[in-house]
């Protein structure tokens, strides 16, 4: 490769995103289910979060996490929706390498800032069962607040290397990107260079994102199941325990989304690219879309007040 050719790509000023290749003629109806788990993804979170404020019953840390959860769905989302409908929509394909690892960025931090947040849950969901007496005393609004600050200053942590990492390298090859967002190693993989910094380094905070915080949700876990069995009846047993399973719903429609996306990424070369991509995007619309259905319907007091501002509306 020339000189010439070799300095077109080292800094590009743009990316060209394909979205969905081998699929272009089907880009109008594939928008349609990522445009209403969109819509779905606004309403009900801000729904959420217009309940929880609505609400002085419901001033407390377990709502508290969960307005969390929905600010940190809503900017997820919106950090890559809006820019995928452009492009199976209007055929928007273009992205400035700024607006790109900003975007890498948003995705990486606020992920990294979801998974804190479901750690925060199962502390709380063990302290309400474990120490029930004490739960106003731990976990005070000053405490939550701490605990909020930490999750997010981890996640900006976690998220800071990504845009460093990829700005450093040179791109001589070309700047399309087979996907509908700029994802980490999709972008990476179009340098010409030795990336395989930013590769380990995705591998450590995949462990870290996932790793530590399963772990200790799952030792929570363990100590909220072995109060839940030391309770006198089936009844008290099932009903503590319902208290547990929407936090365990989201959890899993989370973590599995993301761990499938991030190894069939970097292992999966002999899936189709169409599969990588809807895998991708399953990461990014689906937990936060099904988050705000799960605690509507398995959550009564979110429950009760959704249904008695319905009412209201109806008389």
């Amino acid at each position: 490769m020339s000189d010439s050719n070799t300095t077109d790509f080292t800094n590009p000023s743009t990316f060209i995103l394909l979205g969905i290749p081998g699929l272009e003629a089907a880009h109008v109806w594939i928008s349609i289910p990522f445009c209403t788990m969109y819509i779905i993804v606004i309403l009900g979170n801000f729904t959420i979060l217009f309940i929880v404020k609505r609400e002085p019953s419901l001033h407390v840390p377990m709502y508290y996490f969960l307005c969390m959860l929905a600010i940190t769905d809503l900017v997820l989302s919106t950090s890559t929706v809006p820019k995928i409908l452009a492009i199976l929509w209007f055929n928007s394909r273009e992205i400035s390498f700024t607006a790109c690892l900003t975007q890498m960025y948003f995705i990486h931090c606020f992920a990294a800032i979801e998974s804190g947040i479901f750690v925060a849950m199962a502390v709380d969901r063990y302290v309400a069962i474990c120490h029930p007496l004490r739960h106003s005393t731990i976990l005070t609004n000053r405490v939550v607040a701490k605990i909020g600050l930490a999750v997010v200053l981890r996640g900006s942590m976690f998220a800071l290397p990504y845009p460093f990492l990829t700005k450093q390298w040179p791109y001589c090859r070309t700047n399309i990107i087979s996907n509908t967002h700029c994802e980490h190693m999709k972008v990476v993989n179009l340098a010409c260079a030795d990336i395989r910094v930013s590769s380990y380094y995705g591998l450590f905070v995949l462990l870290c994102r996932i790793g530590l915080d399963v772990f200790f949700i799952v030792i929570s876990y363990i100590q909220i199941l072995r109060a839940i069995f030391s309770l006198p009846t089936k009844d008290a047993q099932l009903k503590t325990f319902g208290t547990c399973i929407s936090h365990l719903c989201v959890i899993l429609a989370f973590y599995i989304p993301t761990l499938f996306s991030s190894l069939t990424s970097r292992f999966g070369h002999n899936l189709p690219l169409h599969f990588h991509i809807f895998i991708a995007n399953v990461y990014l619309l689906v937990p936060p879309m099904l988050n705000p259905i799960i605690y509507g319907v398995r959550t009564k007091q979110i429950r009760d007040r959704l249904l008695r501002l319905f009412s209201h509306k109806g008389t």
